[in-house]
């Protein structure tokens, strides 16, 4: 067996591992060594564009999961297909989310510094 301690939002764990467990076994965990404070629940995701008007009908969405880098485009923007419209960072990589065809930007759902999941809305097209 070994032991790990490991910190997961602040809350610090003490984990011991069996050697030649299998993925399905079941782990013992130690109680935290610092007061475990009521997890913090996600953020919802945007229920409307922040962009005034309606969104586009072509949807342009993450491909991983980040953390919303830089927004490249502005609403109203004409943009072909391949152009950059969010960068998103994801293990300290810069993925650029691009137009998948040439269109005028609608909406931009993300604010930079969101935290987004793959498949999430981050803009839309005209």
């Amino acid at each position: 067996m070994k032991n790990y301690t490991i910190t997961v939002n602040g809350n610090v764990y003490d984990v011991t591992v069996e050697e030649g467990a299998s993925a399905g076994a079941p782990v013992a965990a130690k109680a935290p060594k610092a007061p475990a404070a009521a997890p913090k629940a996600a953020p919802a995701p945007a229920a409307a564009p922040k962009a005034a008007g309606a969104a586009g009908s072509v949807k342009i969405e993450a491909g991983a999961a980040g953390k919303v880098f830089k927004i490249e485009a502005n609403v109203g923007q004409a943009v072909k297909a391949g152009d950059a419209v969010v960068i998103v960072e994801a293990m300290k990589m810069e993925i650029p989310v691009v137009a998948p065809q040439d269109g005028t930007v609608a909406s931009i759902n993300v604010s930079v510094g969101d935290a987004v999941e793959a498949g999430a809305l981050l803009a839309t097209l005209n």
